[in-house]
């Protein structure tokens, strides 16, 4: 299967990299799994629908020299393997319905999203035991995704700031701000009033997809990745020991950040055991 750079590519061939990797691996662009077992309990479970991500090499990081803290300068990756990643972040209901089937006991104190809201105030360790289960479930292969994967995920094959390009509307992402430049900033200026931030996170799939279909990669909630985080974990710590704990990438900003931290390249360090309102995670399904 070649792999090609899809930085190259126009939107539709961006497309057809996706469908007809789809059709080589005799699977759809989007599907979902279904349980293996057959007790009353799984034959209702419906899993997270999935986008079916091909192959290729892309530039990952910020070309930008003039970098915020911890984001990477762009280098050249390549993805050999195809794999199927989250259309949306998990759900509360998703959740829950894997709550209910294991007993999985997580911090009920703290304030908790509903229906297609996406799930938040889950730890690490939360996030693990879920992909566990589907794998479970399912039989097939469940983990949070590296953050190669969702980087080059949320790109589809775009080189800007956003998967939208350069600017980031409040009509295309839930962030606490928007980002537009030039002669794009001051035509909104009149429409400010109606931007106001939405102060949590919203139903997932609210916001335009990417060209691979995939949902909310921009804001709404930041996302766990598989990856460790190296080096210091703020400026303040530039050359001092790490806070205790260990901490793991996040991408896409969320409905309580700038703009800014939504980018593509944006990356922020979370502890393994963090819980936040603004944080959740998304599923990826190993292809091959």
């Amino acid at each position: 299967m070649s792999v090609p750079f899809i930085h190259d590519l126009t939107p539709a061939q961006l497309r057809a990299h996706q469908a007809n990797t789809a059709t080589a691996l005799e699977l759809a662009p989007f599907f979902h799994d279904t349980p293996l077992a057959t007790t009353q309990h799984a034959q209702q479970a419906t899993f997270p629908e999935l986008a079916l991500i091909p192959p290729g090499t892309f530039a990952m990081g910020n070309a930008d020299p003039n970098r915020l803290f911890g984001e990477c300068p762009e280098s050249i990756y390549t993805l050999n393997q195809p794999f199927a990643l989250g259309v949306y972040c998990v759900t509360a209901d998703e959740f829950d319905q894997f709550t209910q089937a294991t007993g999985h006991v997580w911090a009920d104190h703290l304030l908790r999203t509903e229906g297609r809201q996406p799930v938040t105030n889950v730890d690490r360790d939360d996030a693990l035991a879920y992909v566990n289960w589907l794998s479970t479930q399912t039989g097939q292969r469940y983990r949070l995704p590296t953050e190669a994967e969702w980087e080059y995920a949320a790109r589809a094959g775009s080189r800007t700031a956003y998967c939208f390009g350069d600017d980031l509307g409040c009509s295309t992402a839930n962030t606490g701000s928007f980002r537009l430049q030039g002669r794009n900033a001051r035509g909104w200026q009149r429409f400010l009033p109606f931007c106001a931030p939405s102060n949590q996170a919203l139903d997932v799939g609210c916001y335009p997809a990417n060209l691979w279909g995939l949902y909310d990669m921009h804001g709404n909630v930041w996302e766990f990745t598989q990856d460790e985080w190296d080096g210091a974990i703020d400026l303040h710590h530039i050359g001092k020991q790490r806070k205790s704990g260990t901490w793991f990438v996040t991408k896409g900003g969320s409905w309580f950040d700038a703009a800014r931290l939504a980018c593509s390249y944006a990356r922020k360090p979370r502890r393994a055991d963090e819980l936040d309102t603004n944080m959740g995670f998304r599923v990826l399904r190993e292809i091959v």
